[in-house]
């Protein structure tokens, strides 16, 4: 490069202005370096151009391109040596090449070079959503779009770091700022530029990295059990009268509640098939037979698939599919029958089911019609969440999956609005990237992957609080998608309508007191009726120095443990099934409450702690009924409700190298971890998940 275009190096942070003419670079560095306190770099083009004009009444021309580079490169030298910290740059060699490129199609390679090599720590891309000021060296507001598109191209192409900034003059200030803060302290931490934006992209907050990291180092803190929640002490039991009461009750007081059922439908099926594809990927076709294999690898699962394949929903698909391909497929041998049968199952050319979300598979076979998981969701919400003949169901799907959920609702929803007399109304929300997380390698470093960017990995269901907070509901019904059961639709309405009857009964005493607190109705006396309601409505234990605060304060204690959301779960007797149950737990304040916890949560080498994990009489079915609204009917901000200390690390594979991964505190565990929350025993038949293929055999998923 010139010594002429050589760019001084520098600890300074520099921010590049760029974009067309009259977009606001100028305004913007003017408007950073005095906030900055700092210096910023003028345009040299405007006084050499105007010099020029005003001494020989001579425009631009391609002469004036590296001049106008040499004086540019000059100019901010000097100003880097005077900055504080930032310098802002008006302008820069990368809009005089795309300048020279765009009015005389030429860029002498000289300046070409230098604009490329030019390094900044941000390109601020100035959007052309302000109005177009003339003066005497600007040329014409048409042509803004695609002028705006040959710039951030440019960008693209050079592989800039850059933001586009759009809005007025004081939105894009704020904006601005708060990415220049978010920056310095991305390469406090030592990510580079490109990883900075590619953080910004991900619309994930760099101090959310940072805490990210710091646990990957430091660990989590293991949740301390103090005993299994059981009958009578955490989990509540109620009578079929009493539960058909509470049903009763639901349908009495609900007519003036927005109901809604919210369905996380995002994971595909890959582990609902995991046995399969390792048969797939291990068996050795030419030299053992299947019965060999199930020896040889110990699988217990591959012969319950095989004995009972022909009662799966899915099989005359298959099998037809099968005869269709291979016209003797009839008359070969059982062993090659079944491998085929498994390879055009799993076959991404074919079925491909592993690759599948769940909702959308075959689950139940009916005299008249297979029937999905999204159906059965369908049909249970007309059947339990309607209110005035209406329904709505909400399901939160992967993006590139929605159109396949989009398809089967419109094909059965009407038959379904017939048969029950409601109509539903179905919407969709998707995991945002900003609750994704980012992975470290095993060093509890950032991980890089092959393309040399930075991985982030989805957070989990915890992440689906976010999508819970959006929400405009007084009771949501909250129920996996592969927990669907065939016919027997009228035991698990019952039993969740009973859920939602204890809620609102709930729900209507607390709001009722809280409304009473405003009012001032409360005094020395009886307040005790507060206290006691507390402790054994709701399982609370007040702090040891409650008594001892002055009245006043133990009226705002009090107003603030019981205007908060509401969970009634679902428990159903433990039969040895994977997941979390309910607990007893003591935070690290010392104050115990009643959770759901999974084993991974739990210190496992601790004796004492592993004993009560496996004394645990009930089992979480992810069956709850919430209550998102406060007694103003405003929604609560679920995100204040978190325990953050309740993720999980987890180790993953990718390209041959072992990485950690965090997910957020689960939607049921953590991310509800300081709601009111009720315990109530639900019997076995409300929980049928289908976590494995074999699931769909047992009878809860069998025609009657």
């Amino acid at each position: 490069m010139e010594e002429n275009l050589k760019q001084q190096q520098s600890e300074i942070i520099k921010i590049a202005m760029f974009g067309p003419e009259s977009t606001g670079k100028t305004t913007l560095a003017i408007q950073l370096a005095e906030y900055y306190k700092t210096d910023w770099v003028p345009e040299f083009a405007r006084e050499y151009l105007q010099n020029k004009w005003d001494d020989k009444q001579q425009i631009c021309d391609v002469n004036d391109m590296l001049p106008i580079a040499y004086g540019q490169t000059q100019l901010e030298n000097k100003k880097v040596t005077q900055a504080n910290k930032y310098l802002f740059c008006d302008t820069n060699l990368m809009v005089t090449k795309v300048f020279s490129e765009l009015y005389y199609n030429y860029c002498d390679p000289v300046l070409e070079k230098a604009a490329k090599e030019h390094q900044y720590d941000l390109f601020f891309l100035t959007d052309i959503d302000v109005p177009w000021e003339k003066d005497d060296l600007r040329d014409k507001p048409e042509g803004r779009a695609s002028v705006f598109s040959v710039f951030k191209q440019s960008l693209i192409d050079g592989k800039k770091p850059f933001i586009t900034l759009s809005g007025d003059k004081e939105f894009r200030l704020q904006q601005a700022i708060t990415i220049i803060d978010s920056l310095a302290k991305a390469k406090e931490m030592g990510f580079s530029s490109n990883e900075y934006v590619q953080i910004y992209d991900q619309e994930i907050a760099v101090e959310n990295i940072q805490k990210q990291l710091d646990i990957f180092k430091n660990g989590i803190p293991k949740t301390e059990l103090v005993n299994p929640a059981t009958l009578f002490d955490g989990i509540q039991k109620f009578s079929t009268l009493e539960i058909e009461n509470k049903a009763a009750f639901f349908d009495a007081n609900n007519s003036k509640l927005k109901l809604m059922k919210f369905v996380p439908a995002s994971g595909a099926a890959s582990r609902m098939f995991s046995f399969l594809t390792t048969f797939l990927n291990e068996f050795d076709f030419l030299n053992e037979s299947i019965n060999a294999y199930i020896n040889r690898k110990k699988d217990s699962e591959l012969p319950v698939f095989i004995v009972g394949m022909d009662k799966l929903p899915f099989f005359d698909f298959v099998y037809e599919k099968l005869k269709e391909e291979f016209p003797d497929f009839d008359s070969i041998e059982r062993d090659y029958k079944n491998y085929y049968f498994i390879k055009l199952l799993l076959a991404p050319d074919y079925f491909d089911y592993a690759n599948k979300p769940k909702g959308v598979l075959p689950f139940h076979k009916y005299s008249s019609h297979i029937a999905t998981a999204v159906e059965e969701q369908l049909y249970e919400t007309a059947f339990y969440s309607s209110v005035n003949n209406q329904s709505h169901l909400h399901f939160t799907v992967s993006e590139e999956h929605q159109n396949q959920f989009e398809a089967i609702i419109n094909d059965v929803k009407e038959g379904i609005e017939i048969q029950s007399g409601n109509a539903i109304e179905v919407d969709f929300s998707y995991q945002s990237r900003s609750t994704d997380t980012i992975a470290v390698g095993i060093d509890n470093e950032p991980f890089r992957g092959e393309n040399g960017k930075l991985v982030f990995r989805p957070g989990g269901h915890g992440a689906l609080i976010a999508n819970l907070n959006k929400l405009d509901a007084d009771v949501v019904f909250i129920k996996n998608i592969d927990n669907v059961i065939q016919s027997n639709i009228e035991e698990i309405a019952l039993y969740k309508k009973a859920l939602a009857g204890i809620l609102i009964e709930l729900q209507q005493q607390i709001f009722a007191y809280l409304d009473a607190i405003d009012a001032n109705e409360f005094d020395h006396e009886n307040s005790i009726e507060l206290v006691f309601f507390i402790k054994g409505k709701l399982n609370i234990d007040l702090p040891d120095e409650f008594d001892s605060l002055p009245f006043e304060n133990r009226i705002a204690k009090i107003k603030s443990v019981l205007n908060r959301p509401i969970r009634i779960c679902g428990m159903v007797k433990n039969e040895g099934e994977p997941g979390g149950g309910p607990f007893w737990v003591r935070n690290e304040n010392d104050k115990i409450s009643l959770q759901i916890v999974e084993a991974t949560q739990v210190d496992l080498t601790n004796e004492d702690q592993a004993k009560i994990l496996s004394s645990a009489t009930h089992f979480n079915p992810v069956d709850l009924v919430c209550g998102i609204k406060n007694y103003k009917n405003e929604v609560f901000d679920l995100d204040k409700y978190i325990d953050h200390n309740s993720g999980f690390v987890v180790y993953k594979e990718m390209n041959g190298k072992k990485i950690k991964g965090y997910e957020l505190p689960g939607l049921w565990n953590g991310a509800m971890a300081n709601w009111l929350t009720v315990f109530v025993q639900v019997p076995l038949i409300t929980f049928n998940p289908v976590k494995n293929v074999n699931d769909l055999l047992k009878s809860t998923h069998q025609p009657k």
